[in-house]
């Protein structure tokens, strides 16, 4: 047998990392987000001189974020790159984000080897399982070696990865692969069979992951298969009639939440699911109650209902003695106390007079801290409606359905295109959401310029179709559930409400941006002021799009962030804190004083201020959908918000 070549450690680092990024690629994952540092030299390299799309960030926390916002965009998992030490602790906020949001992330991080652990080298901490539960799966990578063994290794993992990472496109989460490597750590990427090292049987670069790929194929042969394949879920015949002859007997809502649609932006998908959705719920006389994260209310059916939130919080609400919720709870906190206390009157009996009934549709969980469930159905929201409505025209369902139950099905696409002919539950709840809407509409005066919701509207209208709408938590979400009306008009609404926190929004726009191309992001000064490194992003676009980058180029995208600056947290006004105290200024209000027209000068971002709804609209024909960051600020007062909105929200 003739003797292995002797191989450098340099051609060990780039062959088992070749492999592993090679192997990613055929997996689906095109994008890689990477910040500098020396530990993670070689996966970094490799990462460049891979056909992945490769974005720089120096910011860790940012870049997380920034990966984590192009991946809930694109409904693909999305690598990230860091070194060892505090740049990988820098993760976790997106990290807990990403699994709370079921948001396939792939996390990277270099390491120092075994010999060099818990001896007081310099940038090192012991990096296993350093997230804990939080990420789905954590594996350990041996030190390239020259068994060959090892590559082969390097290329499960980083197929188990993005099984784990995402398994399909409701179930997904982050994963963390930590790389010991040892120096030199420069990875010799001269040698001849890089990349190909290993590889199977399997096309490579025809595969891909089934979550929002569609890679063409010219045949049918096993080569061809997606290394991971899907199957659709369907409810058995059973089933499906025990739920037909349900839905005949009782009120039903659906509380259409986060997660309702398919993770993505592509256009075609989301209509065809909204389309089957507003099909269901005229079938079975069902009013969809559309969180702004839903993506419902992109779509004018009369079965949408947007003003829930008013309704709940005025107990203006037609009847109903059941529940079905897709999705996380809505944002509406008026709809959860409600629910929860229809929950809690079931479970005592002293006081329940009649049964209420929480149905639950997720593939994975209920995510209910009301602990209401009555009934967990783990299926796909879009499978459980296409199965619904398979079993309610099917001849054993008759029976339980009638014949009346069998005209609204067979009429199900008319009530669509006509919805004048809205079935008595979806006719009540339309008829109160378009009475609150005109009563909304009678209080509003759009040109009040001291407040909020007069440029959430005028943004809202000024939006172009399929843009990206990017909205930070807190305040905006808010003005946003409010002032949001349902319209065919699509737009793609996102934010990061896994953990509700501030921290990473503009990144995650961002991120988001890259795959939709055109969008805006709404957010407060503090969620600005927290994550202000992000504007650094506006080179790393230019740097992409210019004819020195060697990766593919690209257009740059735009995203204008439309800034209400309140000069401090002004929704703990609207909150049990707010008091006339001095605590309350200092510990809760925290004015900044930020002058955000220098920041945005110092990045190069262009900037506009406006103090009236006429310069802001003026503002956005010049800056919305131009390439690059634009920033608009609107200063609003710190104090009275709670009045400002009253009559909005009573």
């Amino acid at each position: 047998m003739a003797q292995q070549a002797v191989q450098s450690l340099p051609q060990q680092t780039a062959r088992m990392v070749s492999a592993f990024f090679d192997e990613l690629i055929a997996c689906g994952v095109q994008d890689v987000v990477v910040s500098p540092g020396s530990r993670s030299t070689a996966l970094a390299m490799v990462a460049h001189a891979s056909s992945m799309n490769l974005y720089v960030d120096v910011d860790e926390r940012g870049a997380a974020f920034f990966a984590l916002g192009l991946a809930k965009a694109s409904g693909r998992a999305v690598a990230v790159v860091c070194t060892s030490g505090t740049a990988l602790a820098n993760y976790a906020p997106a990290v807990m984000e990403a699994e709370s949001s079921r948001v396939p992330l792939v996390v990277l991080s270099g390491d120092r080897p075994a010999r060099l652990q818990q001896l007081g080298a310099p940038q090192t901490f012991d990096q296993l399982k350093v997230f804990s539960d939080h990420v789905k799966k954590f594996w350990q990578m041996p030190q390239p070696s020259q068994d060959g063994r090892v590559v082969s290794y390097a290329r499960q993992i980083a197929r188990e990865a993005v099984i784990a990472a995402a398994p399909d496109t409701w179930s997904a989460g982050p994963v963390h692969i930590n790389f010991p490597f040892d120096e030199p750590l420069k990875p010799d990427l001269t040698i001849r069979d890089l990349f190909v090292c290993g590889r199977g049987a399997r096309a490579y670069g025809a595969c891909a992951l089934d979550c929002g790929i569609n890679a063409q194929r010219e045949s049918a042969d096993l080569a061809d298969l997606d290394p991971v394949v899907h199957t659709t879920c369907v409810l058995s015949e059973q089933q499906q009639c025990a739920l037909v002859s349900f839905m005949r007997e009782h009120r039903v809502i659906a509380l259409c939440g986060e997660g309702t649609l398919s993770p993505g932006t592509n256009s075609e998908t989301l209509n065809q699911q909204r389309d089957v959705l507003c099909q269901w719920a005229h079938a079975f006389d069902v009013p969809l109650l559309a969180d702004p994260l839903s993506g419902m209310r992109s779509c004018g059916d009369s079965a949408v209902i947007d003003c829930y939130d008013n309704l709940f919080n005025q107990g203006d609400t037609p009847a109903f003695d059941a529940v079905i919720r897709f999705g996380r709870y809505p944002v509406s906190k008026s709809t959860t106390t409600t629910l929860a206390k229809r929950s809690s009157d079931h479970a005592d009996a002293a006081q329940s007079a009649s049964t209420f009934f929480s149905i639950v549709v997720d593939p994975q969980e209920t995510r209910d801290f009301n602990c209401g469930t009555t009934t967990f159905i783990a299926m796909e929201p879009t499978h459980f409606v296409k199965s619904m409505l398979e079993g309610a025209a099917c001849s054993a369902c008759e029976g339980a359905q009638g014949a009346q139950g069998a005209q609204s099905v067979q009429g199900a696409a008319d009530s669509r295109a006509n919805d004048t002919t809205s079935t008595p539950n979806i006719a009540a709840w339309s008829a109160v959401n378009k009475r609150e809407r005109e009563r909304i509409a009678a209080v509003r005066n759009a040109n009040d310029d001291a407040f909020e919701g007069s440029y959430v509207t005028a943004l809202l209208d000024k939006l172009p179709e399929e843009s990206l709408f990017f909205v930070a938590n807190s305040m905006a979400i808010r003005a946003v559930d409010t002032f949001y009306n349902a319209s065919d008009k699509a737009l793609f609404v996102l934010g990061n409400r896994g953990l509700n926190g501030i921290d990473g929004t503009l990144s995650s726009a961002l991120g988001a941006v890259q795959e939709n191309g055109t969008g805006v992001l709404l957010t407060g000064d503090l969620t600005m002021l927290h994550d202000i490194n992000a504007l650094a992003l506006q080179n790393e676009m230019r740097i992409r799009a210019r004819d020195e980058y060697s990766g593919p180029r690209r257009e740059i995208p735009s995203l204008t962030i439309v800034l209400l600056n309140n000069d401090g947290g002004a929704i703990f006004d609207m909150l049990p804190q707010q008091s006339t105290d001095p605590y309350f200024n200092r510990l809760f209000l925290t004015p900044q004083a930020v002058k955000f027209e220098h920041i945005a000068q110092a990045f190069d971002v262009p900037y506009a201020h406006a103090e009236t709804v006429e310069q802001f609209n003026a503002a956005l024909a010049e800056h919305l959908g131009k390439p690059g960051i634009h920033v608009i600020e609107i200063n609003l007062p710190r104090e009275g918000v709670r009045d400002r909105y009253q009559p909005y929200q009573r």
